[in-house]
């Protein structure tokens, strides 16, 4: 009877029907509890290499995770999460991530969600581990980090046992799949406000449909040259629970900059290195500009009626005030 679940499934949509969102959910949830064989799953996500998921399918298989992940409640906080899809393929420096230290240096809670790097050297769970940070799904834990640090993170694996059941189809495809576009959008700890940077305009889409009926407040940017966030590269294009339109760097107060400025490095240790020097205020002009430019942005997310310049502008005062950097150090301190 599974079988032909899947079989009947396959077939629907090879020839060209795609799913409602009840019956994506349904999938997910039968793939998470393993009902399928690799060769059935393999097939399945490979029909999202062959065509355009819709926003539909993205919401019921993301309803899907979220029901099965394991969730951290932080709701007396008012969180922010501030992430990038990744595979923008630019191999920058982690700025998101330093994003949300500056932001909690700023006085804001945020709950990072993240993984090891996927299109890059490192990922978000590749700084917070090499600094020392010991991931976990205690909630006491992460209760007390929001509350001192003003930050905590959540490395995905930890609450998301869903995914193992396509970890190995993965790994054996060797290609990007829907389970790539989601990991920005399932935050186990359900943040209020989120910011999310996109490679794309046609995912930027997708995520705005699904972010539209979440409730939240949310901003999903993109890069008009391909960046994952705000390069100051160049223009790019933003949406929001409120609006849309496009920026540019003069809009935020800065500089343009150059993509050679935004360089991540080609090993973990370089790319900390970079994240250190930004927090303690020695990056360089453009590293740290790029930072306080997607922090500003966070901040207007959660407070929608500051102008942008002003954001920028308490952004600024967290980093170079040194507030960002006791955060993090805040935060390491309580994982020794």
């Amino acid at each position: 009877m599974k079988g032909a679940f899947m079989k009947d499934t396959l077939n629907y949509l090879f020839t060209g029907n795609n799913l409602m969102k009840a019956e994506a959910h349904q999938m997910l949830i039968r793939i998470a509890e393993g009902q399928f064989s690799d060769s059935e799953i393999a097939s399945f996500l490979t029909v999202f290499r062959m065509r355009r998921i819709t926003g539909e399918e993205l919401a019921g298989f993301r309803e899907a995770l979220l029901e099965l992940c394991v969730a951290i409640d932080l709701s007396e906080f008012n969180t922010i999460d501030v992430v990038g899809t990744g595979g923008d393929g630019k191999d920058t420096f982690n700025i998101s991530t330093l994003s949300a230290f500056v932001l909690a240096g700023a006085g804001y809670k945020v709950t990072k969600h993240g993984n090891y790097g996927l299109s890059s050297v490192s990922g978000s769970s590749n700084m917070f581990e090499y600094f020392g940070y010991k991931f976990s799904s205690d909630q006491g834990k992460l209760r007390r980090e929001v509350e001192d640090a003003g930050i905590c993170f959540l490395h995905a694996p930890l609450f998301h046992p869903a995914m193992k059941s396509v970890g190995s189809v993965r790994k054996t495809l060797k290609v990007k799949t829907l389970f790539n576009m989601m990991g920005p959008i399932i935050n186990p700890s359900f943040p209020r406000n989120q910011l999310v940077g996109v490679y794309d305009l046609d995912v930027m889409d997708l995520y705005h449909q699904v972010f539209r009926e979440s409730g939240q407040n949310y901003i999903i940017v993109s890069s008009l040259d391909g960046y994952d966030e705000i390069s100051l590269t160049g223009d790019a294009r933003f949406v929001s629970n409120l609006t849309e339109d496009n920026l540019s760097p003069a809009d935020f107060g800065l500089a343009q900059v150059s993509p050679e400025e935004l360089y991540g490095g080609e090993t973990v240790e370089a790319a900390a290195a970079i994240f250190r020097s930004v927090l303690e205020g020695t990056g360089t002009t453009a590293q740290q500009n790029v930072v306080v430019a997607n922090t500003g942005l966070g901040i207007q997310c959660i407070n929608p009626e500051k102008s942008l310049v002003d954001c920028v502008a308490e952004a600024s005062e967290s980093l170079e005030s040194g507030k960002a950097l006791a955060a993090f150090k805040k935060l390491m301190t309580m994982n020794k």
